[in-house]
């Protein structure tokens, strides 16, 4: 369990929530050293956002760069029909049920948008 880590789940896809939420929390939050580290994970009908928003791309490189990791659930990417273009980015997909869970029942942080 990581103290000092938090996870931003993100299933709207909203563009605007997106750029003055997620990204803007996430990216202070390591330049600030808010936190130590923090994942934003990509659910639902986000993934189609991502795969499809050229300036949520480049968002999401801006903020990678800043230390944030973005992981993507691999069941919503597949149903949806963006699990290339998510791979193509280079953003690690994985089954996110059983860890979402797992974080949910810990005592991690969580905050979801």
């Amino acid at each position: 369990m990581k103290k000092n880590h938090l996870n931003i789940l993100w299933t709207n896809d909203n563009p605007l929530t997106a750029e003055h939420m997620v990204m803007m929390y996430a990216e202070n939050a390591m330049l600030r050293e808010w936190w130590d580290s923090v994942t934003v994970i990509i659910w639902g009908a986000t993934s189609k956002l991502v795969a499809e928003n050229k300036l949520i791309q480049e968002s999401i490189k801006r903020v990678s760069d800043t230390g944030v990791h973005f992981s993507a659930c691999v069941a919503c990417a597949h149903a949806l029909g963006t699990l290339e273009a998510i791979d193509a980015l280079g953003l690690e997909l994985i089954g996110w049920g059983q860890p979402l869970t797992d974080l949910i029942k810990s005592e991690e942080h969580l905050i979801t948008v």
